[in-house]
């Protein structure tokens, strides 16, 4: 394989006309000519007889480059539902995440993928971590979805927090108000917070959420890299407005203070048929993330690798990063090149979406995830070590593999269900035995 074909993505182009491209642009789409108001956004009478709605993420008085909100034009307005009532969900309660557990233990586990009975995308969310503060607007929680059924006429919002999905297995279509996202192995999709959407799956899926409660995922800034690199804003798309006019009896479903609620709704709320402004979900493929890397010495650290970031107060300590290790290159000489022994004031969550990543040998799986939680030590296992220790230093690629990291500030509890479960490698500490005192007196 040539060095050109290697840097390829390995996905094949989107259709130039199936997306809207451009990281937090003001978008416009209609699903019907004529359906946006021109010169202003909310006339006396809308076009077409829709109504008008403003959706916003931001308060309205935030900086304008910062400023996240869109118009919608809409068959119904949203109100036009019943009384919500608390329902019940197997594994999303307040309880839940009240009686998580705080651990400075390095935890694993093994594949979630596919553990499951008949659910949907929503009766199949599992907590794992949290530290989330849902009501102060701040920290993350962290799922994993297992699911075979296709939300056909069940709609969700979360009123708590956006929605970054990572699939690892299967593909979703993922239908909101602002349209619809196809997303598979390799890619990401961010629901807005308060975006109502539902998900159709194709054979069964899996993979994982981050549910930010914090500011808006951004693009990081790029510092003395420049202009270009890193994830390009182009490559991020959005939906081309698209509306649902069905009539029946539907429920809409909504989560808020990690408690779930429902009411009848008798038509689908995915009823925009335009809209126009920056608050819409997007998708992003990661085979087009523009890899940067030592071309000299040392193994760089893994924030040159963000590819999304939710800011916290303290500049450069964020609220959430999302980080991934895709195939690249690696050259550097005289160099320990695997990630090295490291203690951590932010937390990382780490999953494997294919291949095997570069610091381990075995135990991190596809579908399966790990916990370094603040100050826990963690690095390469002691068969990674010997091996990078002694290695031939030559240009070596590292090929089909993809994992990523879900990094904050706030140290993560761990939910009682992933504690519990058969799944957490409860002799994950053994990786690291044989790392014996290898010092020897100089002369």
């Amino acid at each position: 394989m040539t060095q050109e074909n290697k840097l390829k993505p390995t996905r094949k182009m989107t259709s130039e006309n199936e997306y809207l491209r451009g990281f937090n642009n003001e978008h416009e789409s209609e699903a019907v000519p004529n359906a946006l108001p021109r010169g202003r956004f909310s006339p006396q009478t809308t076009p077409l007889g829709l109504y008008t709605e403003k959706f916003s993420l931001t308060a309205f008085t935030v900086p304008r480059h910062e400023n996240r909100r869109s118009w919608f034009y809409k068959l119904r307005p949203s109100v036009a539902h019943g009384i919500f009532e608390p329902i019940q969900h197997r594994f999303l309660k307040d309880e839940l995440f009240l009686t998580s557990v705080l651990r400075p233990d390095q935890t694993r586990w093994s594949s979630f993928a596919l553990e499951q009975d008949d659910s949907d995308f929503l009766d199949g969310l599992r907590p794992i971590a949290t530290n989330s503060t849902v009501r102060a607007q701040q920290g993350i929680s962290i799922y994993i979805y297992n699911a075979n059924l296709s939300m056909v006429d069940r709609f969700f919002y979360n009123s708590d927090g956006e929605l970054l999905i990572v699939p690892q297995l299967g593909k979703l279509s993922i239908y909101t108000e602002c349209g619809l996202l196809h997303v598979e192995q390799g890619e990401i999709a961010v629901v807005p917070r308060g975006m109502k959407f539902r998900i159709d799956v194709e054979k069964s899926s899996f993979g994982y959420v981050m549910e930010n409660c914090g500011s808006p995922l951004r693009l990081p800034e790029r510092g003395p890299v420049g202009s270009d690199g890193f994830a390009n804003d182009r490559d991020f798309l959005y939906p081309r407005a698209a509306f649902e006019d069905r009539k029946g009896n539907f429920e809409l479903v909504t989560k808020l203070g990690n408690n779930l609620f429902s009411c009848p709704i008798a038509h689908s709320p995915l009823d925009v048929v335009a809209w126009v402004g920056r608050a819409a979900p997007y998708k992003y493929d990661l085979t087009l993330f523009n890899t940067m890397g030592s071309v000299s010495y040392d193994h760089p650290d893994p924030s040159i690798y963000t590819v999304l970031t939710s800011p916290s107060d303290i500049p450069g300590m964020a609220n959430a990063d999302f980080v991934i290790f895709p195939s690249r290159w690696m050259v550097a000489e005289n160099t320990f090149r695997p990630p090295w022994f490291h203690r951590n004031i932010m937390s990382e969550f780490m999953g494997l979406i294919f291949g095997q990543y570069d610091g381990k040998q075995a135990g991190f799986e596809p579908g399966g995830a790990s916990l370094h939680n603040c100050m826990s030590a963690h690095g390469p296992e002691h068969g990674v070590f010997h091996k990078a220790s002694h290695a031939q230093l030559t240009p070596e690629y590292y090929a089909n593999t993809l994992a990523f990291m879900f990094e904050t500030r706030y140290p993560l509890s761990i939910t009682t269900f992933a504690w519990n479960t058969e799944r957490r490698q409860s002799n994950y500490m053994e990786c690291w035995k044989g790392l014996d005192k290898n010092f020897v007196m100089g002369e």
